[in-house]
């Protein structure tokens, strides 16, 4: 009976040390104002019981750490966005630029065609062979259809 008693007296007394009570007041001054103290300045002052509990500092570290990590963590999400918005942009300007050099030169390809009197293939052993009418219209209509398709 004695031991249950010690023990019951010894919980009781870790629950107390777990949590302390302070004395705060609550008054209200000469100007109307609700204040809260430890020391009241004027009585009388309405006493309430407040219960705090000790910091856990490795806890707040832990949290702390955590909540560093998290935010790293984001700011490394949204500089690769970023940097990935970016590479975007650039793979469509040069996409866009590429597009205009291609027009310019089926365009170009395609004045020289309907400019020349005659053109000619190159064949394997490097010598000319000049197109006939068919073949030279061929050529033209090939080359507008390839300037209109790049230049759209």
């Amino acid at each position: 009976m004695l031991r249950s008693s010690l023990t019951i007296a010894f919980t009781v007394l870790a629950l107390v040390a777990g949590s302390a009570s302070a004395d705060v007041y609550k008054f209200t001054d000469e100007r109307g104002n609700v204040l809260y103290t430890d020391k009241p300045a004027t009585l009388p002052a309405e006493r309430l019981n407040i219960q705090s509990n000790k910091t856990d500092v490795v806890a707040v570290q832990a949290r702390q750490e955590a909540e560093m990590k998290r935010m790293e963590e984001t700011e490394h999400t949204r500089q690769q966005s970023s940097a990935q918005q970016t590479d975007q942009k650039a793979a469509a300007e040069l996409t866009a630029k590429d597009k205009a050099e291609r027009c310019t030169r089926a365009r170009e390809r395609y004045d020289s065609y309907m400019n020349s009197q005659r053109l000619y293939q190159t064949d394997q052993n490097g010598e000319r062979r000049y197109l006939n009418d068919d073949e030279l219209d061929a050529a033209r209509n090939a080359a507008k259809v390839s300037m209109e398709e790049l230049c759209k």
